[in-house]
């Protein structure tokens, strides 16, 4: 029985020649990659909130300690119940006392002729007759502290009485305290010397 040739189509898939040059008459076939499926991209990471400043969660702080102000009819009411109650209070007193003087309505120099006599009460210049001298250095000067806070919130809004009034009681203040410091250094500087306790230097114009 003779056998049977089969035929078989060989077909040079080489892409490139002997010489290594493309070959133009072999159809390039792209080869099929598998596709790679597409990584889904990670969430974004939540922000981070900034840190605060520690001035801003100062001013913060500061804002929550104060309640709104009253409304402008609330501190008419209350202006009014205030004058009424101190009425009663003048009425109340004058009865008792046999006199129809009013109470003094309260002004700018009677304000500061408070602070003055309080700093002078505080630095010893200022005393009833036989009392001790009984000197606040650190009280006198946060009253005189408190005068000039006074002067500067005050500027450009006050008569010239009122003006003049506050710059002379501020000077007198300024100068008797500065007096006193100077005799309170002169003191401290003589107590190594003498080997006494400390003492009080006496008021200013005073010896």
């Amino acid at each position: 029985m003779a056998d049977k040739k089969q035929d078989f189509n060989v077909s040079d898939r080489r892409r490139f020649g002997s010489e290594g040059d493309l070959r133009a008459d072999v159809k390039v076939e792209e080869e099929e990659k598998p596709s790679t499926p597409t990584a889904a991209a990670p969430p974004a990471p939540p922000q981070a909130q900034q840190p605060q400043a520690p001035e801003a969660a100062i001013e913060g702080e500061e804002a929550q300690e104060f309640q709104a102000p009253p409304s402008p009819e609330e501190q008419h009411a209350q202006t009014e119940a205030y004058k009424a109650s101190g009425k009663k209070l003048d009425e109340l007193v004058g009865a008792r006392m046999g006199t129809q003087e009013a109470y003094p309505e309260m002004s700018f120099e009677k304000v500061v002729e408070s602070f003055y006599m309080s700093a002078l009460i505080q630095m010893g210049a200022l005393r009833s007759e036989g009392e001790p001298a009984r000197v606040d250095i650190i009280g006198a000067r946060q009253t005189v502290d408190s005068l000039t806070i006074l002067q500067e919130k005050t500027k450009g809004n006050l008569t010239d009485r009122e003006q003049t009034l506050l710059q002379n009681a501020l000077f007198e203040l300024r100068m008797t305290w500065i007096e006193l410091t100077n005799a309170i250094a002169k003191g401290a500087a003589a107590q190594p010397a003498a080997g006494g306790g400390p003492t009080m230097p006496p008021p200013p114009g005073q010896k």
